[in-house]
């Protein structure tokens, strides 16, 4: 198993050609690119937030906690039909982060292992599809941007997993016990295989329908989710200075 320094090292070379690429290659922004690639890098560590060593685990979830309230404060509020002004966003974030830092730490030091599927192809696609969702951009293409590098960045964490899962002693090739367990599609236990697998559906799901592969759900609820983009957007522009 990689070391912490060497997964982020990893991710965060990957992270640097991502952006590059990202701008000169698929014709984005600097400011997008940068964004991508750093997503990539933090990425990198995301599986081994079920680790079972205390320092690394408490500064990923410091990352993570500062990072979520960011992507995650305009959904809150067009959810729970909040007012968008300053004090409330505000708020909102603080209430954030507080509750990504110590309520969902705590969380997920009681129902998680290490190695279990934090570390599975499924656990990529959820981070994949909650970078997407969300990210804040207006367009499809900056979106799976960011989603396609949380996805390389996490991706690059189980595939190092992998390799030094491999021992090479003179021309003989082992394999430590651990092989096989960080590029799995299921875990040994049921009911995380079934809550993995049931969030990666709703989670796509969501994904598909707001790329519009997927029709929004019909009558009344899908009416109250209209209604609430429209008053967000209203609201977003009304705080952009003119």
């Amino acid at each position: 198993m990689a070391a912490f320094r060497e997964h982020i090292t990893f991710s965060s070379l990957l992270g640097i050609g991502y952006g590059i690429a990202s701008c000169t290659v698929l014709g984005f922004t600097p400011t997008q690119g940068a964004l991508a690639g750093w997503l990539t890098g933090i990425a990198g560590m995301l599986p081994d937030l079920d680790s079972e060593s205390g320092r690394p685990k408490r500064e990923l979830f410091s990352v993570v906690a500062a990072i979520a309230p960011m992507f995650l404060v305009h959904h809150v509020l067009r959810w729970l039909q909040l007012p968008y002004d300053a004090e409330t966003i505000l708020l909102t974030m603080i209430l954030l982060y507080i509750g990504v830092r110590f309520g969902l730490s705590e969380v997920v030091n009681r129902l998680s292992v290490h190695r279990g599927m934090f570390h599975s192809l499924p656990a990529l696609v959820i981070a994949a599809d909650i970078a997407y969702l969300g990210y804040p951009g207006r367009t499809v293409g900056s979106k799976l941007l960011m989603a396609g590098g949380v996805a390389v960045g996490f991706l690059s964490h189980l595939v190092l997993d992998e390799v030094y899962s491999v021992q090479l002693s003179g021309m003989a090739v082992r394999l430590k016990k651990s092989a096989g367990s960080a590029l799995k599609l299921v875990g040994p236990s049921f009911m995380p295989n079934i809550v993995t697998f049931s969030l990666c559906g709703t989670l796509t799901y969501a994904v598909l329908t707001q790329m519009g592969v997927l029709d929004r759900p019909t009558g009344e609820p899908g009416r109250v989710l209209q209604q609430a983009d429209e008053r967000a957007r209203e609201a977003e522009r009304a705080l952009v200075p003119r």
